[in-house]
């Protein structure tokens, strides 16, 4: 009988560690967004002037 007495002491610890361990909810990780910023061009026709001066260049040169 003192066997059983000390098997249930320590079934019980047992059950009551892994409960504990399992305790609470799930809670998802916060995760803040990250901010882009997006700097702005310094002319909108910055990408037309090289060509239209090579042209400019060649039709001198002929």
């Amino acid at each position: 009988m003192k066997y059983a007495t000390s098997a249930a002491a320590a079934a019980l610890a047992v059950t009551m560690a892994a409960s504990t361990a399992q305790a609470g909810n799930y809670q998802p990780p916060v995760v803040e967004p990250e901010i882009i910023v997006e700097e702005a061009s310094s002319s909108s026709s910055a990408g037309i002037i090289v060509p239209i001066l090579l042209l400019v260049i060649l039709a001198a040169t002929l």
